[in-house]
C-alpha cells in the first residue's frame, strides 16, 4: 500500500498487507473495509456454511484490534473462536477464505498451524481467559512487554472455567492481560442510567487516568498523612461504585480495572478504550456491547438461527438445503411423547435448545426444562441432582462438548448408580467443524465409566427403540448416540434390535461387525461383495456397551473378522471385542478399521472414505484381506 494514502481515498482489502497497513488507514476507510468484510461474510457462509452471526457481530472489534495491537507479538485469544472469521481475513487469509470449512481449506476455528497469527486453538468454549493469562504470565517470565488479550463471548460466561479463571488472574498480578468482553445478547447486569454512563465515559478518559495517577503520587509524597488520605479517598470511591456502578463491581473485586460498557460497532471508541488498557499494563477488564448478526437483517431478527449455518439464500435468507428432519429433531420429538405420559422426564440443555432438537420439549414442558448455559460440567451434576429425587433427566449434548464433563459424569452419577440419560448428538463424524467438533471420543470416554450402557441405533425407528430402554429399563448411566443430520437407511427396518443381530448368508467365512450409521454402509458393502461372488456376515451391536457375553462364542466361529466403527480406535468396542476374542483364544483373522488422530475438516462422506468407512472402502478392505490370506 502506498505510504501517503488520502483520509478519503477509497482502498480494498486486496490492496492491503494484512494486518500492517490497518494502522496507515483512517477511521472512515477502516469503516468502509468494514462494511466490505461483511460482505464477504455473508458471501462465503451463504456458501461454505458456518457461524455467521457472531462473526457479523465482531467484525469493526476485530479491525480495532489489529489496529491496535501487534499480531502476533501481541496474542489475540479468541473463544469460542467461530466469530474469529474476520481476524482470519485480517491477518493474511483473505484469498483463501472462500475455502472456510472445506476440505484442504481454511478451519472455521483459529488454528496455530494455519497462521501465527492464530495464537491457541479454540473450538470449545471459555477457555480464553485461561489460555491468556498463561501466555501474559510466559511473557512477563521472557521479559517480554507484549499484550495477551482474550475476546470471550457473553454466553461463554455461564462456563465455571471463566470465573475460575478470572479468579486466579486478576488478584495481585501485574501482567499485560486484557480480557474483552463481546457482549451481544443481554446485559450482564441491570441498567443503572445516564450517570452510570457518564461516569464510565469520565473514567474511560485519558485526562482522567493522568489526574487519577497524578493525585495518587502526590499523596503519597505526604508524610504521615498521605496513604491514609489516600485510602481514604479510594473507600469513598470504592462505596459509590458498589452504589452507582453496579456492573463494574465483580470484576474490579477479582483485580481487573473494569472498562466500559463500550460501543462495539465504533471504531473510534474501540480505539480510545483499548488505547486506556494497553497504559494500564495491569489485567483490565472491557465491556464492548455489539449486535450479533450486524448489517444483514435476517441475522439480526433471528441472531440465534444464524448462530451456525449450512448453506443459505442471501436475498431471502432460507437456507438452501434444509431437511426436513434429522436424528436431532426425531430425538426431541420423541422425547416430549415420553414426557407426555411421564411428569419424572426432564430435559436438560447447555445452551444448544435448538441444536439439541430440545426447542420442543421447551415449548409443551417449560417447567422440566433446564438449559443451563455453556457449563456441561454443571448439566451432568445438576442432572444428577435430579436423579437423586426420583426424576428421570435426560441431558442432550454434542457428542465433543460431552467430553468436558467427564468428571461428573463418573464421580457425580456413575458411582453413586444415579439413572441419568444422555442424548450423545453429533457422535461420530460431523464434517466441515473439523478437529474439536468431531464426536470420535464419546465411545472410549463413556466405555471407561463403570455402571454405563450405550447405545447406537442405525436409524430412527431404532433410536426410539434405545430412547425408551434407556430411561425406563436401565439402571445407572445410559447413554444413546445418534449422528448429525438425516437418516440413511436402505437396509430392511425389520432389522432393528435394542441388542444385536446377525444378518447372515449361508455358508460365509467373513464377518462384518460395525454399530450405528455404519450398518447401512456395511449393509450395501455385504450386496456389493455378493455380486463378486464373495460373501460375508454381518454383526450388527446397538447395546454396543456392556458387550453380550454371548457374542464371543458366535464370533469365533468365523476365519475372518473385520470391525468398522466410527470411533477413536483406542478405547473403542472394537478393541473390547479383539480383548473379547484372545481371552476366548480365537485364532483367526480379526482386523479392525477405526479413526486414529484426529480428523480435519471435510464433508462427512469424505471424511468416512478417507478413514475407510463407506460401503466401498469396506468391500475392497475385505477383498484385500480375503487376498491376503490366498497369497499366505
Amino acid at each position: 500500500m502506498k505510504e501517503n494514502t488520502s483520509n478519503n481515498e477509497k482502498v480494498t482489502l486486496e490492496e492491503l498487507q494484512l494486518p500492517q497497513d490497518l494502522k496507515k488507514l483512517s477511521l472512515s476507510q477502516c469503516s468502509a473495509l468494514c462494511k466490505e468484510i461483511r460482505n464477504i461474510l455473508i458471501s462465503t457462509v451463504s456458501k461454505t456454511g458456518g457461524h455467521l452471526a457472531s462473526n457479523l457481530g465482531a467484525v469493526e472489534l476485530t479491525m480495532a484490534l489489529h489496529r491496535n495491537f501487534n499480531s502476533p507479538e501481541d496474542k489475540i485469544v479468541w473463544d469460542v473462536g467461530h466469530q474469529a472469521y474476520t481476524h482470519k481475513i485480517l491477518t493474511g487469509r483473505l484469498a483463501q477464505f472462500s475455502t472456510l470449512r472445506q476440505e484442504n481449506g481454511i478451519s472455521g476455528f483459529p488454528k496455530p498451524e494455519e497462521s501465527p497469527h492464530d495464537t491457541f486453538i479454540s473450538g470449545h468454549s471459555t477457555t480464553s481467559v485461561s489460555v491468556a493469562c498463561g501466555i501474559a504470565e510466559a511473557m512477563k517470565l521472557q521479559g517480554r512487554d507484549n499484550y495477551a488479550v482474550a475476546v470471550i463471548g457473553d454466553g461463554a460466561m455461564t462456563g465455571g472455567m471463566f470465573y475460575e479463571a478470572i479468579n486466579n488472574c486478576g488478584r495481585d498480578r501485574r501482567s499485560n492481560l486484557i480480557v474483552i468482553l463481546n457482549d451481544n445478547n443481554m446485559s450482564i447486569s441491570k441498567s443503572v442510567g445516564s450517570l452510570s454512563k457518564y461516569l464510565t465515559s469520565l473514567r474511560n478518559t485519558e485526562k482522567y487516568l493522568n489526574t487519577k495517577r497524578a493525585v495518587e503520587r502526590g499523596l503519597g509524597k505526604i508524610p504521615i498523612v498521605g496513604n491514609s488520605v489516600a485510602k481514604g479517598i479510594k473507600n469513598v470511591k470504592d462505596s459509590v461504585k458498589s452504589n452507582i456502578l453496579e456492573q463494574s463491581t465483580m470484576f474490579e473485586d477479582m483485580g481487573f480495572i473494569y472498562l466500559g460498557p463500550v460501543n462495539g460497532h465504533s471504531l473510534s471508541e474501540l480505539e480510545e478504550v483499548f488505547h486506556m488498557a494497553k497504559s494500564y499494563h495491569q489485567p483490565v477488564f472491557i465491556h464492548v456491547k455489539t449486535v450479533k448478526g450486524k448489517g444483514y437483517r435476517p441475522a439480526e431478527e433471528n441472531p440465534g438461527e444464524y448462530h451456525g449455518i449450512s448453506k443459505f439464500d442471501i436475498a431471502t435468507g432460507n437456507p438452501e438445503v434444509a431437511a426436513a428432519d434429522s436424528y436431532s429433531t426425531v430425538f426431541g420429538k420423541e422425547l416430549v411423547k415420553l414426557a407426555d405420559k411421564d411428569d419424572k422426564l426432564c430435559a436438560i440443555t447447555a445452551a444448544m435448545k435448538y441444536g439439541t432438537g430440545l426447542q420442543f420439549f421447551h415449548f409443551k414442558y417449560p417447567d422440566r426444562f433446564f438449559d443451563v448455559g455453556i457449563a456441561e460440567q454443571h448439566a451432568v451434576t445438576f442432572a444428577g441432582g435430579l436423579a437423586s429425587m426420583g426424576m428421570t433427566p435426560v441431558f442432550a449434548v454434542y457428542s465433543t462438548f460431552l467430553q468436558r464433563s467427564y468428571d461428573q459424569l463418573v464421580h457425580d452419577v456413575a458411582i453413586g448408580k444415579l439413572h441419568v440419560v444422555l442424548g450423545v448428538d453429533r457422535a461420530g463424524i460431523v464434517g466441515e467443524d473439523g478437529e474439536t467438533h468431531q464426536g470420535l471420543l464419546d465411545v472410549p470416554m463413556l466405555t471407561s465409566i463403570p455402571n454405563t450402557v450405550i447405545y447406537s441405533p442405525s436409524c430412527y425407528m431404532e433410536m426410539k427403540i434405545c430412547m425408551r430402554k434407556a430411561i425406563y429399563k436401565d439402571k445407572g448411566l445410559a447413554a444413546v448416540r445418534y449422528p448429525r443430520g438425516a437418516e440413511n437407511v436402505e437396509f430392511d427396518q425389520s432389522d432393528i434390535t435394542e441388542d444385536w443381530l446377525f444378518k447372515q448368508v449361508c455358508g460365509s467365512d467373513t464377518l462384518i461387525i460395525t454399530y450405528g450409521r455404519l450398518y447401512n454402509e456395511a449393509f450395501k458393502a455385504q450386496r456389493k461383495l455378493l455380486k463378486e461372488d464373495i460373501s460375508c456376515d454381518i454383526l450388527k451391536l446397538t447395546r454396543i456397551h456392556p458387550l453380550d457375553g454371548e457374542l464371543g462364542s458366535k464370533i469365533i466361529q468365523y476365519k475372518r473378522v473385520v470391525f468398522f466403527e466410527e470411533s477413536m480406535g483406542c478405547g473403542s468396542i472394537s478393541e473390547k471385542v479383539g480383548d473379547m476374542l484372545s481371552e476366548l483364544g480365537y485364532c483367526g483373522d480379526y482386523s479392525r478399521v477405526t479413526a486414529d488422530g484426529f480428523v480435519k475438516q471435510a464433508s462427512v462422506r469424505s471424511c468416512l472414505e478417507k478413514l475407510g468407512l463407506t460401503s466401498s472402502k469396506m468391500a475392497a478392505y475385505i477383498k484385500n484381506r480375503r487376498n491376503d490370506d490366498v497369497k499366505a
